[in-house]
């Protein structure tokens, strides 16, 4: 049976209920739970795979956040949600769906706030750079600084508030009343057998569709043939569903791509790197772009490269750096990074022309003297020069999840086609459409996160309230 199919008659039998149903065992659908819990809601999580994990696992696991009592700790004083706002609107030229990114930037502040006050999570604000786009520091953490603990933290809130989350059940139907009210949802088990859950209100927190190759290659032709480094689960549920309901659908073609994945170790590599000083050359040693333009771009940019690939070159500075990200940590013991002690040692461990090599590099020292500008439009007068020794890593492009979906509301309920919200029916987000614009290059830094934790902390209080006051 084919997940994304709507059924307009009665389902033969209901094997259990619950007040909220939540697709989706990730970030979003953990928050939306959790509040929708707190408004009294029974609440019930229905995952896919044997155990949670999604695209939050994968993810950095950074949530961009203004005007948090975490960054007035840190004596960042002056961030406001209109700030915030207005750089998630420079790094889409305005593409971005204003009145989703006005929700995002004032609902994610409160969400990290509540769930450190009300079910023990900790954050942490990193200062020491500042992510692309990014006006002011905001950019905040569990203390792992991974995506891992961060979703392992979110299972253990749910645990504490007795959500059960209900693993190996695949949804494959939702039912719906003449008016398309959401009435119950269809489960299918690995041994194929059937069960169907009754609820009042549903939440659609099952990400997008960037593991559907055939509609990436129908939305998002550009990055059809880099890898995809994403849940492999994200196959477009929400948004056939949504499509057969008649809900909105806004940029398809928006996603965030990543021009550093190691390879072939299909190791994050994070583009703070590039932010401190660091450079990319492709296998003629040659640079091909400004790095410093944003790390989901720069993803098509390294695809275009010959062979799909290029090499990040930084120095022992750098290489300290780094360490402090875990993913980095992971990438170092899995032996992608490569270290040389000069240039023509460099050329010999990557492989690359060390004539272009070298000119490359003293280019690049002219560049950070002042001594002359970057064609590309880098200014990389406020970082120190690169300095042997240095360190090297094979990267590729790759597709991290589709920022595209369901439009929502400002409660998150799925809109028609004429703006009119279907009654119960809720989504937050890879499954609703994003604030990134319908671009690769409208990603902003931790975009993904923060449609995941805002909207579904918007959308789990709006279930839970609806089915509790109604």
């Amino acid at each position: 049976m084919n997940g994304g199919r709507i059924s307009h008659s009665l389902p033969d039998h209901i094997d259990a209920e619950a007040d909220v149903v939540v697709i989706g065992a990730g970030a979003c659908g953990l928050v939306a739970a959790l509040r929708a819990r707190a408004a009294g809601a029974e609440v019930m999580v229905l995952e896919r795979d044997v155990s949670p994990s999604g695209s939050t696992s994968m993810s950095s696991g950074f949530v961009p956040a203004p005007a948090t009592r975490f960054q007035r700790a840190i004596g960042v004083e002056d961030d406001t949600p209109e700030r915030f706002e207005a750089d998630i609107m420079a790094k889409s030229k305005g593409k971005s769906v204003a009145s989703l990114t006005q929700l995002a930037a004032q609902a994610i502040g409160p969400a990290l706030e509540w769930l450190a006050d009300m079910h023990g999570l900790e954050w942490i604000v990193l200062d020491d750079f500042l992510y692309p786009g990014h006006s002011r520091h905001r950019m905040h953490a569990v203390p792992e600084k991974t995506g891992a603990a961060l979703e392992a933290r979110l299972l253990a809130a749910v645990e504490a508030a007795e959500i059960p989350v209900v693993t190996e059940a695949h949804v494959t139907a939702l039912y719906a009343d003449a008016e398309d009210r959401i009435t119950a949802v269809e489960i299918t088990r690995p041994d194929g057998a059937r069960e169907v859950l009754g609820c009042k209100a549903l939440v659609l927190a099952c990400n997008g569709f960037g593991g559907n190759a055939a509609l990436v290659r129908e939305h998002i032709p550009e990055i059809a043939e880099g890898l995809y480094y994403g849940h492999q689960g994200n196959t477009g549920d929400a948004l056939i569903w949504g499509e057969t309901l008649g809900a909105r659908i806004d940029h398809l073609s928006g996603y965030q791509g990543h021009g550093s994945l190691a390879h072939p170790h299909g190791i994050l590599i994070s583009w703070a790197l590039m932010m401190e000083g660091g450079i990319q050359v492709n296998a003629d040693g040659v640079r091909f772009s400004n790095e410093h333009g944003g790390y989901s771009e720069q993803a098509v940019n390294v695809l275009a490269q010959p062979g799909g690939i290029a090499w990040n070159i930084y120095d022992a500075r750098l290489h300290a750096f780094a360490q402090g990200f875990p993913d980095y940590q992971e990438a170092m013991a899995a032996g992608a990074i490569r270290e040389a002690a000069d240039v023509g040692e460099l050329a010999w461990v990557t492989g690359l022309p060390e004539t272009a090599l070298s000119v490359t590099l003293t280019e690049v020292a002219r560049f950070q003297s002042g001594k002359a500008d970057d064609p590309f439009g880098r200014n990389f007068t406020g970082k120190p020069a690169l300095l042997a020794p240095f360190h090297a890593v094979k990267v590729t492009g790759a597709l991290f999840h589709t920022q595209g979906g369901l439009k929502i509301d400002d409660q998150a309920r799925v809109v028609r086609d004429d703006g009119t919200p279907f009654a119960n029916l809720f989504a937050g987000g890879g499954a609703a459409c994003g604030v990134s614009g319908p671009d690769v290059s409208g990603y902003l830094s931790g975009n993904g996160l923060l449609t995941a934790i805002g909207f579904g902390f918007v959308a789990g209080h709006a279930a839970g309230t609806s089915v509790v006051s109604g």
